[in-house]
């Protein structure tokens, strides 16, 4: 008589699309449409977007799946940390999905969307990261790709990606485009849409993320953020050192010095929690102004110290000095940050109450794309329009903007809800001129 050994099933991966690009891409568009296909299966949505105010859940479609939002509220931060814990509560949940849906704000580098399904080990036994969905517009793409690395980002970390739009640009200019994307990432499916239809088969399920690829645009794929950007161990004697720098790309500077027992990576390791804790609550933050300025470190102790700073030291030309002599680093070390710098893109939320005159609203609408469409590169809202029992809704990228009435109001109260992203928005401005609209 033999016997025979029984294996515990496991239930098998849920695969998970991450949907991503720029800001008015047409991510949005591509899950309704997903949404809204005969596909026999049941998705679970998590929406994630840059504004003030959460809008994007209000414009996806009113299926039967049920949308998660995640509203960081700002650029510099990523959603890791809200997926780490919105994911394992999902799969505890009663309902049983079979596919999840990632939208990204358009703000987004989908590398630390990517990271979350290696870095934690409960979603990575339970889930599978089936692919990176880019979508690139091809009409406003190219005003981005120089002076945005979220652009550049989000096309190398592609598996796929959808030339969108393509209705709005010429033959000659597409395929320049599409020759752009093709240098930039020569392993991504290059897929040609208009309004976002593409083969659900050609996005979803198919397997396409690899790990190695992700570490071959991102050597530093699987190390954790940090808020620093750079360490270096320098050997200060007790009295006064000084850290002398130039004017760079933030008005600000975070620092933290922290004695070490000596110097050595294991040493240096040994202070990343206490690091990262004091960059959180208590940094010497450095003010700089128009010219180069110097910054004492007072020095009790002779010893080595590691000084951690937010930035690259070559951004602010930063040495350490003692006297009159430039220090020499032991050793340096680069970090992955968690920031970015450009702090000319923000967001303006607008949320009301009162019903609009859709007339003095269109009027302000396209006086303010005149002004300032090449500044404002998303918006988007939903409207409480007088005399209308039905949404209305608005979606706009640069000059390009179209809207109309959408589904009917649920119960509850109705209101006005806008967002508007962009380099040097004039929040007085847009409150002003919206409420100059109120019926």
């Amino acid at each position: 008589m033999s016997a025979t050994v029984q294996t515990p099933t496991t239930r098998p991966q849920i695969p998970v699309t991450v949907l991503t690009g720029y800001l008015g891409a047409g991510k949005t568009t591509l899950l309704n449409r997903l949404l809204t296909e005969e596909h026999g299966k049941r998705y679970a949505v998590i929406v994630n977007e840059f504004g003030e105010i959460g809008i994007d859940n209000e414009l996806v479609v009113d299926a039967d799946e049920e949308v998660f939002e995640m509203n960081n509220g700002c650029i510099c931060c990523t959603v890791r940390g809200d997926l780490i814990r919105i994911l394992p509560s999902l799969m505890k949940r009663k309902e049983k999905f079979d596919y999840i849906l990632i939208e990204t704000t358009g703000m987004a580098d989908p590398g630390p969307v990517a990271q979350t399904f290696y870095v934690d080990d409960e979603i990575a036994s339970q889930l599978r990261l089936d692919g990176i969905v880019t979508l690139v517009d091809a009409k406003h793409v190219f005003a981005h790709l120089h002076d945005s690395n979220e652009v550049r980002e989000q096309i190398a970390f592609a598996d796929v990606v959808i030339l969108n739009k393509t209705d709005l640009v010429d033959e000659i200019d597409l395929a320049l485009l599409d020759a752009r994307i093709r240098s930039m990432n020569s392993a991504a499916k290059v897929l040609r849409a208009q309004n976002a239809a593409v083969d659900i088969d050609e996005i979803l399920d198919v397997g396409a993320f690899t790990l190695s690829r992700a570490q071959a645009v991102d050597a530093k794929f699987l190390e954790p953020e940090h808020p620093f950007e750079w360490a270096g161990v320098f050997r200060l004697a007790a009295g006064t050192a000084r850290l002398k720098l130039q004017p760079g790309p933030d008005a600000t500077m975070k620092v933290v010095v922290r004695p070490l027992e000596r110097a050595d990576e294991t040493a240096l390791e040994a202070t990343y929690r206490d690091v990262t804790l004091a960059f959180s609550s208590d940094p010497m933050t450095l003010q700089l102004t128009a010219e180069p300025m110097s910054f004492p470190l007072e020095i009790t102790r002779a010893g080595y110290y590691a000084i951690f700073t937010e930035h690259r030291p070559e951004e602010y030309n930063l040495t350490v000095v003692s006297g009159e002599t430039e220090l020499p680093a032991s050793f340096s070390r680069y970090y992955k940050p968690d920031h970015e710098h450009d702090r000319t893109i923000s967001s303006v939320g607008i949320e009301h109450s009162a019903p609009i005159d859709a007339d003095r609203f269109n009027e302000w609408l396209r006086d303010l794309v005149a002004r300032r469409g090449q500044d404002i590169f998303r918006m988007k809202g939903v409207l409480n329009v007088s005399g209308h029992d039905r949404r209305w809704i608005f979606q706009g990228v640069h000059m390009l903007v179209r809207g109309g009435p959408d589904r009917e109001w649920e119960d509850g109260p109705r209101r006005n809800a806008l967002v508007f992203i962009g380099r040097n928005l004039d929040r007085a401005e847009l409150v002003s001129g919206f409420e100059k609209c109120l019926a």
